[in-house]
């Protein structure tokens, strides 16, 4: 009987004899969240592979690569030298204790490694940490936040984190009340805030990037889609600015931050600061200033402005994607609200502790006169300019492409291509039942095995089309992927000319 009136009262769970779940009985906010670089042309893309390594002579290329996101060390960028140091030793101490141990681990790196243990509580990386982090990683960090802008930074308001993904996840979670909140975000955006506003039913409020002035911000830009939504009777509680960009690349001015620190003073919105990527600046006369250093130089302490930064171990010079560090600075909150953000932060115990020393020593890495510093310093500098010179390289050859146009990466890891597709495409594409961008990259796919992500994934105005493709396979093998996306564009566009 209970059973019969448990059906009776909700047909949407169907009878004994369906699945608990199925797409019509599942949370509704699961389907409307998308997350295009790991999206159906990725899956394609495994399938290829696999295809490939049963048969390499199966397909018209001998191998996938994977411009789709970014992941340095998948395309054999190669780790620092001194993270995998500490990190190897921190996890397996038993090495500390071999009589010859400097013949194969640097002198600092050993150093490091015995200061942070001998302050983690049993002296291992395998048991839980204390939910916002290890303090003794939490105060690397702080001192690293500290030398670089400038101004002092508390440990407390720290929270590592298993990459940057789950600070935007929780501190979304704390804003988002229900679909009437609304979190402004770029268009193009990294589509991690899209998927995370659509779980928690909130309402992505859209700001364009100038795709004519390099992709820039304009404050004019901002008011209007913030009265817009107000309008509509969205309550708008946070700005997210991407910088450097992702997938655009553009590396903002200081004049440009101060304005936007000002625009959210004067609308009383939450600073969102994704700056994962603020090691990779490629363009002269550009540099990475964080948004706290400026909120601090015009002057606003903590009782005035409440700003959210973020950082990963996974990008930068570093890539240590498969690490999952990251962390997330909460400067500004209300105490009480502090108190529900260590709570959210229990609530999953602690972040990875490899991970977190990780981040430590990546806010506090060598310095001049510590053993390890020649090395890493080449390590760095090898790895930057050789990302900087194949930024240069790949937008060079797409702007000399029929109908593509492509901005200057400024920085990060990407380019974010505009293609002008036919109405002959187009229409191939609507008979295909897919967006035209998706069909363009599923057709480069099929023909040279690169991997890059529709523009619509990201978001862009209606009418355009792009793509974002990595920066990152290795410079000996970029004049390669060029040419293989550039006879593929030139048959394409032959194939669909009106």
């Amino acid at each position: 009987m209970a059973t019969e009136a448990f059906a009776a009262a909700d047909e949407s769970f169907g009878t004994m004899d369906t699945p608990p779940l199925t797409l019509k009985t599942i949370n509704p906010k699961v389907l409307a969240c998308e997350y295009a670089v790991r999206g159906p042309i990725v899956a394609r893309a495994q399938a290829l592979q696999q295809r490939l390594s049963a048969d390499p002579s199966s397909l018209p290329f001998d191998e996938i690569v994977y411009c789709n996101i970014g992941n340095p060390q998948a395309l054999y960028q190669q780790p620092i030298t001194f993270f995998r140091e500490v990190v190897a030793l921190a996890d397996h101490p038993a090495l500390l204790q071999l009589p010859e141990i400097e013949k194969f681990f640097s002198a600092d790196a050993i150093g490091r490694v015995k200061r942070i243990l001998q302050k983690i509580p049993a002296n291992t990386t395998g048991a839980y940490s204390h939910s916002q982090g290890h303090m003794v990683c939490r105060e690397d960090i702080a001192a690293g936040i500290q030398k670089r802008d400038g101004y002092p930074c508390n440990p407390d308001d720290i929270y590592i984190t298993n990459g940057a993904s789950p600070s935007v996840h929780n501190i979304l979670k704390l804003l988002i009340r229900g679909k009437m909140d609304g979190v402004m975000v770029p268009i193009p955006q990294y589509p991690l805030y899209s998927a995370s506003i659509a779980l928690q039913g909130g309402t992505l409020v859209p700001y364009y990037l100038d795709e004519s002035h390099g992709w820039g911000l304009e404050i004019s830009e901002l008011e209007k889609q913030l009265k817009a939504a107000r309008n509509s009777g969205i309550a708008v509680r946070a700005l997210v600015v991407i910088n450097p960009g992702n997938p655009t690349g553009q590396v903002l001015s200081e004049e440009n931050k101060e304005e936007v620190v000002k625009f959210c003073k004067r609308e009383n919105l939450l600073l969102i600061a994704d700056e994962v990527y603020q090691e990779n600046i490629y363009c002269e006369g550009k540099k990475f200033t964080s948004f706290k250093k400026i909120v601090r130089d015009l002057g606003f302490k903590d009782s005035d402005f409440t700003l959210v930064s973020l950082h990963s171990s996974s990008k930068g010079f570093y890539g240590e994607c498969g690490r999952r560090g990251g962390y997330m600075e909460a400067c500004g909150f209300d105490p009480l609200v502090k108190d529900q953000l260590y709570k959210m932060a229990s609530v999953d115990l602690c972040s990875n502790v490899p991970g977190q020393i990780l981040m430590s020593v990546i806010m506090n890495p060598p310095q001049k006169g510590d053993s390890s510093h020649p090395l890493f310093a080449k390590e760095r500098e090898t790895i930057l300019s050789s990302l900087k010179r194949r930024a240069k390289m790949i937008v060079r050859g797409l702007n000399g492409l029929e109908g593509v146009t492509c901005n200057d990466a400024e920085g990060a890891m990407y380019v974010f291509p505009q293609i002008r597709l036919s109405e002959k495409a187009k229409k191939a594409a609507a008979d295909a039942g897919v967006k035209a961008d998706s069909f363009y990259c599923s057709k480069l796919l099929d023909s040279t095995g690169v991997v890059v992500v529709p523009g619509s994934g990201f978001g862009q105005v209606p009418g355009t089309y792009h793509y974002r493709c990595t920066i990152l396979p290795g410079e000996e093998k970029m004049p390669a992927v060029i040419a293989k996306i550039g006879e593929f564009h030139r048959k394409f566009m032959d194939e669909y000319r009106d």
